[in-house]
């Protein structure tokens, strides 16, 4: 049996394992990046007086960058347009949700199956009979789960 062929092929293998890994260095950037952009949407929403009604939301997954998107793209496709100054927060939303899903495609070797909707964003979609309601409901939960993504910030190095 020839060594030096199977010492290749397994030196092959753990350099194209470890190239498929972000370095550090982009993972901080990434990181610090997406706490900025939370952080300026959490201001955005505070300042927005049509949309400050008390709200103990339940709690969605962060299960990782593929739920993150999953739930900030169903919940900004809830948000209601009649509202002053939401056209400026679904922007947000969606440039957020644009970074993670593209940073995701770029650094993800294995891309997961596209997560389920979770249970407490499920249950406002089934609602959307009441579209003031749940217009007024979506930002808040964007709210409650943006600060628990900052606390979480780990949670984007999950694919």
């Amino acid at each position: 049996m020839d060594y030096g062929l199977v010492l290749l092929f397994s030196l092959f293998q753990a350099l194209s394992m470890g190239t498929a890994a972000p370095l550090p260095v982009e993972v901080v950037t990434m990181k610090s990046k997406v706490k900025w952009m939370a952080e300026q949407l959490l201001v955005r929403l505070d300042n927005d007086t049509e949309l400050k009604v008390p709200a103990n939301p339940p709690f969605d997954d962060l299960d990782g960058t593929s739920s993150i998107v999953t739930v900030l793209n169903g919940y900004n496709s809830l948000i209601s347009d009649t509202f002053n100054g939401v056209a400026q927060i679904k922007y947000d939303i969606s440039s957020l949700t644009g970074y993670i899903d593209l940073w995701r495609q770029e650094h993800c070797s294995q891309q997961r199956p596209k997560p389920e909707v979770p249970g407490p964003l499920q249950e406002l979609q089934s609602q959307k009979e009441y579209i003031h309601t749940v217009g007024i409901e979506a930002p808040m939960r964007v709210k409650e789960f943006l600060k628990r993504l900052l606390k979480n910030l780990d949670q984007l190095e999950t694919c």
